[in-house]
């Protein structure tokens, strides 16, 4: 398996520490408000290499760490009135939600950036006592200069960012490159051995993943945007503290952008992924984003997810078989086909290829294309539990029948009964109108043995 290493900048045979282990972390979020599609962008790639690398037979320890301790959330619980835990406490489960509507995996730790300031704090001293770390005012700076990779993993020269570098109002740094390790904040702030503050960013994730996956760990994962600064400190504080090297796969992933602009909170050009699920299904937005490959910039329009929405069903509307629990499908071409292209950088376009053939063959009946396909499909996080009808569903679609027979039907059993009915008296006239007039708004019948199922198409 190949995977394209930010910090070499090149592809890279995968060889994880531990033989058949890997150690995962990807940065979480900053809970203060919805979850847009950037997040879904992201959280779906990384999902999608979990389940992978799971299916491949490797034991994962996937963590994902949550901000909850943040000025954006600071500044939302003084404008709202509320405590700073009530803020990111209801937003984490906004997120969380969001996170299982895109059919998510949970992570196997999820840590607080609050329950992990003892590690925080231990991993600052230790930056002071080797000389990497100063304390100022109550506020304690990492001396960028003192670690000679600086800027490695962006490609940045120190010269480069010196020009660029500027010391804000109240701070007091030696050098304006330095960056915060702990901030002084006696509002809102914890206890510390430099008076009452709070944690810098970068610092909350080099704590959180040395003490849930260790000093060194195979992945560190998340969006490009990252790279600098977050990601670039988070390997000065680390490599520093713990005298070793940090990680060994550095991956990006590539931003959504509209029209040509990285979508973004702070740009005001965001869709949150509640507001995207009215319209598409979570398999029409992992499609979406898996088309593309993941270190590619992704452009959102409605026609491309339109398009996506089309794809969507015909993979997950394939026709259904009992799936055969037995067959290997390690022994297939199909699996090969598809892990060769997985291990190519995660090529999910190419994987998805395969899907579709499967798909097709299933609809011809072909002995186990079914099984594959669901298997297959499953590692890149799609469902194919039909959707059910919604109320909005139902109520249109009584609607919608009301008006075809110019009766006035109150619920979908009494329009099932109707059809019952009519199907038993040979009145195919009656059945044939309930019938394509649902057909017309997405909704089809199925007649088994056991009765008559309403579903989407």
């Amino acid at each position: 398996m190949q995977l394209f290493n930010t910090y070499s900048g090149k592809l890279e045979e995968f060889k994880t520490i531990e033989p058949n282990k890997v150690k995962m972390y990807v940065c979480g979020p900053t809970v203060y408000d919805y979850a847009h599609l950037g997040h879904a962008r992201c959280y779906i790639t990384w999902d999608v290499l979990y389940r992978y690398l799971k299916f491949r037979g490797y034991d994962v320890t996937y963590c994902r760490n949550v901000t909850d301790v943040d000025d954006k959330i600071l500044k939302k619980a003084e404008k709202e009135g509320k405590t700073p835990q009530e803020v990111s406490q209801y937003w984490y489960h906004q997120f969380t939600n969001s996170m299982n509507k895109l059919n998510n995996l949970k992570p196997d730790i999820e840590p607080f950036a609050t329950k992990t300031l003892g590690e925080m704090i231990s991993m600052v001293k230790t930056l002071i006592e080797k000389g990497f770390a100063y304390e100022s005012g109550g506020d304690v700076y990492f001396r960028v200069k003192k670690f000679g990779k600086y800027g490695s993993l962006s490609g940045q020269p120190i010269d480069q960012l010196e020009s660029g570098a500027r010391i804000e109002v109240g701070e007091l740094k030696e050098d304006p490159l330095d960056f915060a390790l702990w901030k002084k904040d006696e509002k809102f702030g914890y206890n510390s051995p430099w008076g009452v503050g709070r944690p810098g960013w970068h610092i909350e994730c080099s704590a959180m993943s040395r003490k849930y996956l260790g000093q060194t760990i195979d992945i560190h994962a998340g969006g490009a945007d990252l790279i600098f600064p977050h990601h670039e400190n988070e390997i000065a504080q680390s490599e520093c503290a713990n005298g070793c090297k940090f990680v060994n796969y550095w991956l990006h992933n590539g931003f959504v952008t509209i029209n040509k602009e990285k979508m973004s909170k702070s740009l005001g050009n965001f869709l949150t992924i509640d507001d995207m699920l009215k319209n598409y299904d979570a398999n029409t937005l992992r499609l979406f984003i898996l088309t593309n490959h993941y270190r590619m910039p992704v452009e959102f329009s409605d026609e491309s997810l339109t398009s996506a929405q089309a794809g969507a069903k015909r993979l997950t509307n394939a026709k259904q078989t009992a799936i055969n629990e037995d067959l290997d499908i390690t022994t297939t071409p199909e699996y090969k086909e598809f892990c060769e292209a997985m291990d190519e950088d995660l090529n999910t376009s190419k994987a998805l290829a395969v899907l579709f053939d499967l798909t097709t063959r299933a609809n011809k009946d072909e002995k186990d294309a079914y099984t594959i396909l669901y298997k297959l499909g499953t590692v890149l996080g799609f469902t194919f539990e039909k959707a059910g009808l919604s109320d909005d569903d139902i109520l249109k679609a009584v609607k919608t029948v009301s008006d075809a027979l110019g009766q006035d039907f109150q619920t979908m059993d009494e329009i099932l009964e109707l059809r019952k009915q009519a199907r038993a008296e040979k009145n195919w006239d009656i059945a044939d109108k309930i019938r394509v007039s649902l057909d017309n708004i997405g909704i089809i019948l199925k007649d088994t043995k056991d009765g008559t199922t309403v579903e989407l198409k």
